[in-house]
């Protein structure tokens, strides 16, 4: 029994960092397959809903996307990059308002974290938080 729940944990893990290979490598539709798998595997761990909403909204899904992105939110409503990623989404799809709510609380929960910020991270912050905050 324990060996299986291991094969179960390590398969999950799989799953996911295979997903988010495929979405590095902008292949959508297979981070899709490998992200769902996880899901399956893993349904109460949030980072992975959020790259489903990733894959979603390269697959043109919006709709499904944003749901992807509200189950993350729920799941860990402090994960910082959650919000930045849905605020992407929404600032594209052209919900500019939408957008900046959800960049206002991408800053709050950042504010509140330790330790450094990945260089790409810092450099989409410096586009899009300007950009957002001229509209409010």
């Amino acid at each position: 029994l324990s060996s299986g729940i291991n094969a179960e944990y390590g398969e999950w893990r799989v799953c996911y960092n295979l997903g988010l290979a495929h979405l590095t490598m902008q292949q959508y539709a297979s981070a899709f397959h490998f992200v769902s798998a996880a899901i399956n595997l893993r349904p109460k761990f949030g980072p992975l809903f959020m790259l489903l909403g990733i894959a979603l909204t390269h697959l043109d899904d919006p709709k499904n996307a944003k749901q992807a992105y509200e189950q993350a939110i729920t799941m860990e409503p402090d994960n910082p990059i959650t919000y930045l990623n849905y605020a992407v989404m929404l600032y594209n799809q052209g919900e500019k308002s939408h957008a900046a709510a959800q960049y206002n609380k991408y800053e709050m929960n950042q504010s509140k974290k330790k330790g450094a910020v990945d260089p790409d991270v810092n450099a989409l912050v410096a586009k899009l938080g300007p950009i957002l905050h001229m509209g409010s």
